[in-house]
């Protein structure tokens, strides 16, 4: 009952009260671009720092394709 008695709620927000859906959806949406934000400093972070750890190794100029497999050109 409590199922049926949600979506009638919903129903009657989405036919009757359109501003307050429009809101919660913008609640939402706020959110997930907070994730998106957080997950791509994460990615950001991650790929500079691979990029740091390579150059200190020396090994800023990768191999020829070619060379790794040993064919000649």
């Amino acid at each position: 009952m409590s199922d049926f008695h949600g979506s009638t709620i919903w129903v009657y927000l989405v036919l009757f009260e359109p501003a307050v859906v429009l809101s919660m959806h913008a609640q939402i949406c706020y959110v997930l671009d907070g994730i998106l934000f957080l997950y791509g400093l994460v990615l950001t972070t991650l790929y500079c720092r691979l990029k740091v750890c390579i150059m200190i190794q020396g090994l800023t100029q990768p191999a020829d394709t070619y060379e790794t497999i040993g064919m000649k050109t």
